[in-house]
């Protein structure tokens, strides 16, 4: 992998993150507007890939692989995460991680088992079940929760 690809990703995933924070977050301190920030890590934020379930596997036709900045970049996210939290507690302003596992979106079938056989509940994710997650952290019910990675993976992690 090349610097510029690393580059790239990273620009992407957490620098995109960055802006988004930069721009809503002073926009909710300027408004005095408290609530919930919610970003996406991924499962590979926290865990290294498992080379073994891409054999064989494609995503919409294309050979499936990890480059190293994915997982660098996703991490960040959740270290991102904690920063806020921190230092935007005083204004009211929680902020929150969701770390999906892998969440079906055009694998192959090869893919698709291979990796159901690493998760305890034996599949992928719908990214419908992503939806009770948010739902949870944006409102009150999360009211007492800043800074933290809920992780909805199926299981993956407990193995």
């Amino acid at each position: 992998y090349d610097l510029d690809t690393w580059n790239e990703i990273m620009a992407t995933n957490i620098g995109g993150m960055f802006l988004m924070a930069q721009s809503v977050g002073k926009w909710m301190i300027d408004s005095g507007v408290k609530g919930s920030i919610i970003q996406i890590a991924s499962i590979y934020g926290i865990l290294g890939p498992k080379d073994r379930i891409y054999e064989g596997s494609e995503y919409e036709g294309m050979p499936i692989s990890t480059s190293p900045a994915y997982p660098a970049s996703k991490g960040a996210v959740i270290a991102w995460t904690r920063y806020l939290a921190t230092a935007w507690a005083k204004h009211g302003i929680r902020v929150n991680t969701i770390t999906p596992g892998g969440v079906e979106s055009g694998q192959n079938d090869e893919f698709k088992a291979r990796y159901g056989k690493e998760v305890p509940l034996g599949r992928m994710a719908e990214a419908s079940e992503m939806a009770g997650a948010l739902v949870y952290l944006a409102s009150d019910a999360s009211s007492y929760m800043t800074g933290q990675n809920l992780v909805v993976d199926g299981g993956l992690t407990v193995w």
